[in-house]
């Protein structure tokens, strides 16, 4: 008799205890990555103190790799990447290879809300500490580079004798507080919330009880019918809305952010007078440090936790835990009428005066420059301007007969108040001339692209949004632009690997929020773009119905139409 086969031994299952998410209100204070861990051995806000007494006097070389890579962005510096490496080292070398022994450094300006003096300071320590170098960012900040750590200190005294800082402008912190640019004087404004940003900044920024998040916390406030401030893609944004009952507030929404995995906010269905909201605020962050996940980097961000709960659940935690009190019910905000959202051009404010709003080339400036547009600010009567979250600038407090004058002195500058479709929705983030993230370039590509399609299509009149970024992290918002451009290696026609990027088409903010459609192998390379862009563009010029936006367009279009 045949003996009866063996079944093989079933290999035993290693049971590994899963350790949760690393949220602290269920418990879970071990630290389970290299960053919750620097973070548990030392808060960010502390290395200012190395900064200053160690670091600044001793050089690059003796910066601890904790603070160089992690801390010090709790103070707005970032390492920039070593010149001459290609992008496609980035994903390979290690961090010490990618570093420069040069700075990033960001200067915080919450709300977009400058002083022609502070704007001249900050000019002024361009043009002194940081070769020239200056970009408004799409979060209503300045960046500067080539700063070295021996100069960080008296930087930081310029700054804050004018009252800027670079203070939790980067790292796990409450970053900087984004508003209208046209907050207190705008005339068709619902309600001004720069009171609000002040108390949050004032309350919250730069102390320990939200220092250590799992990631980056955004904010966003408006009060402006325009929805000026991109509140779909913010951890928090305050929506300005009118209550039928209770008058002007803020709508609240929750949960939005771009980079690899994008998500618009959602609405808790809640209406916010103006002086509640630095509670409601602080609620929201709280749930966000104790809640959030801080087990993988990756998942780290509020989006994630709010689509795992649902609106309702936050809402109910929000008010049972972190307010006890309940919330009033109120409306979603009305549709925007205007297209453009950047307050470009000339606008009648509440007091009869102006505000003149000009388009930089992809928010790339320089130290003279900005120094210059105080003096042009102050020789016609203005001692304040803004920054927008479209990489703008705006000059507010202008009288009527001072307006044309000031119109020409900027234009002089290449600083248009009346710029093309293209001028005006074009956006580029850093790129790889400096951030240690990206593959391709981007400012250059998209000053050069704007220059194109005036060349070639000068009669395009539609507002468009082309938005380019170096890397996939979509800091300049790529999947919700007209037009959203993710930088990567691509093969050209001879099969080299050069520059180029994904296309994303037909994203959009405000009218029918949503996110870039992408065409299955759709690819092209820097070379390639503007033929790219002006064919598309001339095909929805052709095939759009009346009145028909690019956005919508590019839904219903075929793969041919968009290829």
């Amino acid at each position: 008799m045949a003996a009866t086969p063996q079944r093989p031994a079933t290999p035993r299952r290693k049971v590994s205890r899963h350790r949760g998410e690393g949220q602290w209100a269920v418990g879970h204070f071990t630290p389970l990555n290299g960053n919750e861990q620097f973070k548990k051995d030392d808060d960010g806000l502390n290395v200012r103190t190395r900064i200053e007494t160690i670091y600044s006097k001793r050089g690059f070389d003796s910066i601890d790799p904790n603070d160089l890579r992690g801390r010090m962005r709790w103070w707005g510096l970032y390492t920039q990447r070593k010149p001459g490496i290609d992008g496609g080292k980035t994903a390979i070398l290690e961090p010490e290879e990618l570093d420069d022994k040069y700075f990033m450094l960001r200067v915080r300006i919450d709300g977009g809300r400058l002083t022609t003096q502070q704007l001249r300071v900050i000019g002024e320590i361009s043009q002194e500490f940081a070769r020239g170098t200056a970009d408004i960012t799409d979060r209503q900040n300045i960046q500067l580079h080539w700063i070295r750590i021996e100069d960080v200190p008296e930087i930081w005294n310029r700054l804050e004798a004018v009252g800027l800082s670079t203070t939790e402008a980067c790292g796990d912190t409450p970053r900087v507080i984004i508003g209208s640019p046209v907050a207190g004087i705008a005339e068709d404004e619902i309600i001004d919330g720069t009171p609000a940003i002040d108390e949050i900044h004032s309350r919250y920024i730069g102390s320990k009880e939200f220092s250590n998040l799992p990631r980056k916390f955004k904010t966003a406030i408006s009060g402006s019918p325009l929805l000026d401030v991109a509140h779909e893609i913010n951890d928090v944004a305050f929506v300005g809305v009118e209550h039928p009952e209770h008058g002007p507030g803020f709508d609240l929404w929750v949960g939005g952010g771009l980079s690899t995995n994008p998500k618009i906010g959602v609405r808790l269905g809640t209406w916010v007078p103006l002086d509640e909201v630095p509670d409601v605020w602080a609620g929201v962050i709280g749930i966000f440090r104790d809640y959030g996940y801080r087990r993988l980097r990756t998942r780290a961000r509020l989006k994630f936790l709010v689509a795992d709960w649902g609106a309702e659940k936050f809402r109910q935690v929000l008010e049972d835990e972190y307010l006890k009190r309940k919330l009033t019910d109120g409306p979603a905000p009305a549709d925007p009428v205007e297209r453009w959202r950047d307050h470009v051009g000339v606008h009648r404010q509440q007091d009869g005066r102006y505000y003149v709003g000009f388009a930089p080339r992809v928010g790339r400036v320089d130290g003279a420059t900005l120094t210059k547009i105080a003096e042009l600010a102050e020789a016609h009567g203005s001692g304040r301007v803004r920054t927008t979250v479209e990489q703008k600038m705006i000059v507010l407090d202008v009288a009527e007969e001072q307006v044309e004058p000031l119109v020409e002195a900027l234009e002089a500058l290449d600083l248009t108040a009346k710029p093309s479709s293209f001028r005006r929705g074009t956006m580029a983030c850093t790129g790889i001339e400096y951030c240690k993230l990206a593959i391709v370039e981007t400012k250059a590509r998209g000053s050069a692209l704007i220059d194109e399609l005036e060349r070639r299509i000068p009669d395009f009149d539609e507002p468009i949004t082309i938005n380019i970024n170096g890397c996939p992290n979509a800091c300049a918002r790529i999947q919700v632009a007209d037009i959203g451009l993710k930088g990567q290696l691509v093969l050209d026609d001879q099969g080299q690997q050069v520059e180029g990027y994904q296309v994303h088409l037909g994203g959009a903010l405000g009218l029918q929020a949503g996110f870039g459609r992408k065409v299955r192998g759709l690819k092209v390379t820097s070379e390639e773009l503007p033929d790219y862009v002006e064919r598309v563009l001339k095909r929805f010029q052709a095939e759009r119905e009346d009145g028909e936006r690019f956005a919508t367009w590019a839904a219903r279009a075929s793969e041919e139409a968009l290829s």
